[in-house]
């Protein structure tokens, strides 16, 4: 780390928190609108929460499978991130980085798997119960 003296020191830019919460949903918005495969989750989400109320869940089922609707949804924005990253490199970069989508992709898919066994068990619990 430099050393500098008081005089020389960069100057940080002090933003308010509702300047980086406006900066936080802008980003949620570009990645949303950025990504078809944002909506697939999306509509799976809401399948999930119909189905939740639909069989009544209780409280720590709810949670488990937001929990799960989150980790999916925020493996995806951060897949969108590293793709809109690769999109601004140049040929000879984008050789190189082809494993990163590769590797982004497949936390995207393992946390919808997850997520699909998770609300399966929950499910197929609720309605071994309902009947």
């Amino acid at each position: 780390m430099p050393a500098w003296t008081d005089t020389e020191r960069p100057q940080r830019l002090r933003r308010g928190w509702r300047s980086k919460f406006h900066e936080a949903f802008r980003g949620v918005k570009k990645g949303v609108r950025g990504q078809s495969s944002f909506f697939v989750h999306i509509f799976f989400a809401a399948l999930a929460i119909a189905g939740a109320v639909a069989l009544d869940c209780e409280v720590i089922e709810w949670c488990v499978l937001i929990l799960c609707i989150g980790g999916v949804l925020t493996a995806e924005l951060f897949n969108s991130a590293i793709e809109m990253l690769f999109k601004g490199l140049d040929e000879a970069a984008r050789s190189r980085w082809y494993p990163c989508l590769d590797i982004a992709a497949g936390a995207v898919l393992l946390a919808s798997i997850t997520a699909m066994f998770v609300g399966s068990l929950i499910f197929v619990y609720r309605l071994v119960r309902f009947f």
